[in-house]
C-alpha cells in the first residue's frame, strides 16, 4: 500500500501544483503574452501605415515637383515671349527713329541744296552782270566776246 498512498499523494500534489499554476501563474503569463502580441501587432500595423503614408507622401512630392517644373517651364516661356516682344518693339522703335532721322537729314539736305542753288544763282547772276559790264565797256568784237566768255566760264 505504500506505493498506492505515495502515488495518490504525488497525484494530489501534482494536481494542486497544476491548479496553483493554472490559477496564479498562468493568467498573468497569458496576459503578458497577449499584451506583447498586441503591441507587436500594433507596431506592425503602424509600420504598414507609415509605409503607406510614406508612399503617399512620395507621390505628393513627385506631383509637386512635376507641377513646379511645369510652372517653371511656363514662366520661362512667358519670359522668352516677353523678351521677344521687347526685342521686336526695340527693333520697330529703332527703325522708326532711323526713318525719322533719315527724313530729317533728307529735308536738311534739300534745304541746303536749295540754299546752295540760290547762292549759285546769285553768284551766277553777279558774274553775268559783271561779264555784261565788261562786254559793254569794250567795243563789240567777236574775238573779244569769245575771250570774255571763256574767261567767265573759267571763273564759274
Amino acid at each position: 500500500m505504500n506505493l498506492n498512498l505515495t502515488l495518490i499523494a504525488q497525484a494530489l500534489a501534482f494536481a494542486g501544483l497544476i491548479w496553483l499554476i493554472a490559477t496564479v501563474v498562468w493568467p498573468p503569463l497569458l496576459k503578458a503574452i497577449e499584451e506583447r502580441q498586441q503591441k507587436i501587432a500594433e507596431g506592425l500595423a503602424a509600420a504598414d501605415r507609415a509605409k503607406a503614408d510614406l508612399a503617399a507622401a512620395d507621390q505628393r512630392v513627385e506631383e509637386e515637383i512635376k507641377a513646379a517644373r511645369s510652372k517653371a517651364a511656363e514662366i520661362l516661356d512667358r519670359a522668352h515671349a516677353q523678351a521677344n516682344q521687347i526685342l521686336d518693339k526695340a527693333k520697330a522703335d529703332a527703325l522708326a527713329e532711323a526713318v525719322r532721322q533719315k527724313a530729317a537729314a533728307e529735308a536738311e539736305i534739300g534745304s541746303m541744296l536749295q540754299s546752295a542753288r540760290e547762292n549759285l544763282r546769285t553768284q551766277l547772276g553777279g558774274l553775268a552782270v559783271l561779264g555784261a559790264e565788261k562786254i559793254v565797256r569794250r567795243e563789240i568784237d567777236a574775238a573779244a566776246h569769245r575771250a570774255l566768255i571763256e574767261e567767265l566760264a573759267s571763273e564759274i
